[in-house]
């Protein structure tokens, strides 16, 4: 990784020409490389479901433990039932065991043992008739089918074997894997916990959603939807919510989150004056860099580590809008990369679009959009949404993807192909 540029303290970020903006794709390189996944944690299997599995899980008894029956019916050797295709074949019925019984029971040659779905075997035998191959009486059975050794029974090991590998390491654990996990005898399981991400917004213009804002008092935005968009990307969030701009206070309040935290996102933290009084507040911390990428909404942004874990942190635009097209554009694949995913990026695909899209020029634009799919073809659609200004966030709400502008152009007809990426689903 190269050297962070020198940084200034930034009271406003003038309008630089378009070769002094940072690309985006450098941006983002700076930001995937710091990123740092957890480490591992022990964990009860109840807790683990939806994290990367930290250790090959091996299992130290076989699954099943015991030969049982698989369905309901008669335990019995298959050799005294092998003729019951040609003729019915009775046998006495000597005992009945149900699931979870710890008695042993042996079976003489030519008898039959009433069997359980799930019981053990009795010894001697190797196969169960099902109760639909026989007239199911409970003294004297007749078979009616003959069944194979091994018929309908669970041999020990069916399943895993003793030492062999449970669940391996790098699997996510699913349902299937907790259940796995549970049948080997295994209470907890290494895990690498999701990447905590601290969400702190700044501006003494700032009250919580559950006060009424005065006059030049706006409410909260970024903290709640900057922290809905990290637990989506799969953190484990800390909404701080609002700090006022007070440089001691807002360092003291960063510095805490810094011991806590693998990603620390700072909201209304670039461009204009208080993003020059909130570099100067946190630029000593770290290796701080304030400045315009090459892309919008969004170009002001500023990004470095800090504390003595270089912990990444991010200052973003006050525009909610602005702030969570960032978000989704540099901070959600660091969180991916953390959690060990292999490609951290959202799925990208190829539309037309069904009406004209401006952009700026000099940066790479970041469109909110409606994807459709054509029934009849299966070709991709995108409706440009709210593409007059970059404060509409009503339009990011009815948004599914991200319409994808190069650099180089200002302008697309409807009926252009345009690369678009993913947004989370909604229900």
């Amino acid at each position: 990784m190269s050297e962070p540029e020198p940084t200034t303290t930034v009271t406003a970020v003038p309008d630089l020409p378009a070769e002094d903006f940072r690309p985006v794709a450098e941006q983002l390189n700076r930001a995937l490389s710091a990123a740092v996944r957890p480490n591992p944690v022990r964990v009860a299997i109840s807790e683990s479901q939806g994290l990367p599995c930290a250790e090959e899980v091996v299992a130290e008894q076989a699954l099943p433990g015991f030969d049982q029956a698989a369905v309901d019916g008669y335990a019995v050797r298959s050799v005294d039932v092998r003729t019951a295709g040609e003729e019915p074949v009775q046998l006495p019925v000597v005992g009945e065991i149900q699931a979870g019984s710890r008695q042993p029971r042996r079976l003489q040659p030519g008898q039959a043992v009433r069997v359980a779905t799930g019981a053990p075997l009795p010894t001697l035998a190797d196969a169960v008739v099902p109760t639909a191959f026989t007239d199911g009486h409970q003294a004297n059975v007749t078979v009616q089918r003959a069944v194979p050794s091994a018929g309908y029974v669970r041999r020990t090991g069916e399943d895993v074997q003793i030492g062999d590998v449970a669940v391996r390491a790098g699997d996510t654990i699913g349902s299937a894997q907790v259940g796995l996990l549970a049948a080997v005898g295994r209470s907890k399981v290494l895990v690498y916990p999701r990447p905590r991400v601290s969400i702190i917004s700044v501006g003494d213009e700032l009250v919580d959603v559950d006060r009424t804002p005065s006059v030049g008092q706006v409410y909260d935005v970024n903290s709640y939807a900057l922290a809905a968009a990290a637990r989506d990307a799969g953190a484990e969030v800390s909404r701080v919510g609002i700090v006022p701009l007070d440089p001691k206070r807002l360092r003291e309040t960063v510095e805490g989150r810094l011991l806590m935290s693998e990603v620390v996102v700072v909201a209304g933290g670039a461009g204009g004056t208080t993003g020059g009084e909130v570099y100067a507040a946190l630029s000593d911390l770290g290796d701080l860099d304030v400045r315009r990428i090459a892309m919008h909404p969004g170009s002001v942004q500023g990004f470095g580590r800090l504390g003595p874990d270089s912990v990444p942190t991010f200052l973003l635009p006050a525009n909610p809008m602005s702030a969570l097209v960032v978000f989704e554009v540099m901070i959600r694949p660091l969180i991916r990369a953390a959690r060990g995913t292999k490609n951290p990026h959202r799925r990208a695909v190829d539309a037309r679009l069904l009406s004209p899209v401006a952009s700026t020029a000099g940066r790479k634009g970041f469109l909110r959009g409606q994807l459709l799919r054509d029934e009849t073809n299966g070709e991709y659609l995108v409706q440009p949404l709210g593409t007059s200004g970059a404060h509409l966030l009503a339009s990011l709400a009815e948004a599914n993807c991200l319409i994808n502008v190069d650099e180089e152009l200002t302008e697309l007809p409807a009926g252009e192909q345009v690369k678009v990426t993913f947004l989370a689903q909604r229900a």
